[in-house]
């Protein structure tokens, strides 16, 4: 195994539904995949609304429901010395990439992006906060939908061409 080290954030707004669902599975995906040392995953938000909160009941709930614990996250606020900590940060919608490229320093390395960016149809995880239980099944079923590409691409940019899996 390669010793190399990618750091991911993913960012949505109150850092306790979208981002914190697709850290937790990322993380699960990527423990499954042995990339689990090479790929650290954390989420946080853009505001400040949330922070130092558990994500929400809906979000914890269905995730457990498939076998992902979300319990340990907490809230935090997007931080700009996260531009230079993140080699990748992932962004649930359009309105989070904005935001993430007017606050992004100049002259930091990461690399913006939107978190379904790896699907051929790139598009948007919405925000189920407003919404009831089918709108965080959904919300769950996009993240899920995702992640199975990002293992691959990690894979890509993480192990030795002689120790890739499927």
């Amino acid at each position: 195994m390669a010793d190399k080290s990618l750091k991911v954030l993913i960012v949505c707004t109150g850092n306790i539904c979208r981002s914190p669902t697709a850290e937790a599975l990322l993380r699960h995906h990527l423990s499954l995949a042995g990339l689990d040392r090479q790929v650290e995953v954390d989420s946080a938000g853009t505001d400040g609304y949330h922070v130092g909160e558990a994500p929400s009941g809906e979000a914890v709930t269905c995730a457990a429901a498939r076998g992902y614990d979300l319990s340990g996250l907490r809230a935090r606020q997007l931080a700009s010395k996260d531009f230079d900590d993140f080699d990748l940060i992932l962004a649930m919608d359009r309105h989070h990439l904005r935001q993430l490229e007017h606050r992004r320093p100049k002259g930091a390395a990461c690399r913006l992006a939107l978190f379904l960016s790896v699907l051929p149809e790139a598009g948007e995880v919405q925000d189920p906060y407003y919404g009831g239980r089918a709108d965080y099944e959904h919300m769950l079923e996009v993240v899920e939908g995702a992640v199975p590409a990002w293992i691959e691409a990690f894979k890509r940019d993480c192990l030795p061409s002689d120790d890739r899996r499927s």
